[in-house]
Parts: structure tokens; C-alpha cells; sequence
């Protein structure tokens, strides 16, 4: 897929890195040139100096066969702006926008602009830390059926194939956070101390996952 991302701050430049290391083709534009210092020297997307909602710039980074538009600049209005264009003059259908604000996010939610809002985040991230089993999903599908989340699990597990800890918990493990590092499931992967299991399933499914996890595993008669 291509995706144009704008802003190339912390943020941006950290997820082009992502995106192209898993086979995606980026653009990233940015309106001062020395942002472009924080992409590593093997980074092979386009850089566009201008601003991200100007039509010029966006045509320039490829927007019109992008897949996929983000708005991650440090400026709330420059943001949603560029969503917009990105999803009404191009056509992009998928678009996210990073707002500061979180009650401006909300807003613009409603107007079908996908936002993450920074304090937010945040604080749902420090949530899912103390009340791992209470905290708000990392994402919902837009019918709000489907989520994926962070779930606590048991440190019994620990030494399990996580192809045996999905069927006995009956989930689906999306991928492990260990040590910071996002980790792809395989046939031999083994939970880790430390490790943060991530599972996708039906909302209504979570009870009863958390509490399988959350305990040791039964074992085998």
C-alpha cells in the first residue's frame, strides 16, 4: 500500500520507518526540510516539503493512489485540514488525524474524521497499565463489536505456545509487545516474561478471556 503521512516529527518519522519495514511505499511531507533529518539514512519514500493540505504538495506525495492518509504535524488545524482534503478533494477513504485537543477530537469524530487525541492516548495508556482489565481497547471496528486490546495474562503462562494459549482462552492473539518491540505470532512463539499479549475478539468476548488469562493455566487431564 502507499500511505502519506504528514509530519515528520517523533511521530511521523517513526511510523514511515514501521510502514516501509513492512513492505509499504510512504510519502512524507513536512513544511521545514530539516525534519526530514530524523528518517534514517536508508529511507526510500518520497520527502515533500509544503504543507499537507495543500493540493499541490499532496499530489506530489502520491495521494491520489494512496491508501491511507495520516495526519501526525504539531498543529491541530494544519491536522484536520489535511484530513479533510485528503478524504474530500482526493477521495482517500481511510484518514486519521492527531489532535491535541481532545475535546476538538471528539468533534471531529463526529464528523467521520478518525482523531487521536495526544492526552487521551495517554491516559489510556496509563490506564491499561494499572487497570489493565478496565481500560478502553486500543482500537474498535466501527460497528464497536470488534476490539483489540491489551490483556494481562497470568505469569503461569509464561513458556506456553501462544497457538496453545489462543486455543485454550478460544481468542485470537493479534501480536506480543516484548520489551518494547512489536512481535508476530508463529507457530513456536512462547509467551516471555514480560511480554504484552494483544488479542482481537468480540467485545462481549473480553470477560471471559481476561479471566481465563488472568489465571493459571488447567491442565491437560
Amino acid at each position: 500500500m502507499h500511505i502519506v503521512i504528514m509530519g515528520c516529527g517523533r511521530v511521523g518519522s517513526t511510523l514511515a520507518h514501521i510502514l516501509e519495514d513492512g513492505g509499504h511505499s510512504v510519502a512524507i511531507i513536512d513544511r521545514d526540510p530539516q525534519a526530514f533529518r530524523r528518517l534514517r539514512a536508508g529511507f526510500r519514500g518520497r520527502r515533500v516539503t509544503g504543507v499537507g493540505f495543500d493540493r499541490g504538495v499532496l499530489t506530489e506525495a502520491g495521494v491520489e493512489s494512496a491508501t491511507a492518509f495520516v495526519a501526525v504535524s504539531s498543529g491541530d488545524n494544519s491536522n484536520i485540514i489535511s484530513a479533510r482534503v485528503a478524504r474530500e478533494t482526493f477521495g482517500v477513504d481511510n484518514v486519521v488525524a492527531r489532535i491535541y485537543d481532545p475535546r476538538r477530537a471528539e468533534v471531529y469524530q463526529r464528523l467521520g474524521i478518525p482523531t487521536v487525541a495526544t492526552v487521551r492516548w495517554t491516559a489510556d495508556q496509563i490506564m491499561r497499565r494499572i487497570l489493565p482489565e478496565g481500560a478502553e481497547p486500543l482500537w474498535r471496528d466501527p460497528t464497536g463489536t470488534v476490539v483489540l486490546t491489551e490483556v494481562s495474562v497470568n505469569p503461569a503462562w509464561i513458556g506456553t505456545r501462544v497457538v496453545e494459549l489462543e486455543q485454550r482462552a478460544r481468542t485470537r492473539a493479534a501480536f506480543i509487545n516484548r520489551m518494547g518491540e512489536a512481535v508476530t505470532i508463529g507457530p513456536d512463539t512462547v509467551v516471555q516474561e514480560g511480554d504484552v499479549l494483544h488479542v482481537i475478539a468480540a467485545e462481549g468476548d473480553m470477560d471471559r478471556i481476561n479471566k481465563v488469562l488472568a489465571a493459571a493455566p488447567e491442565e491437560d487431564d
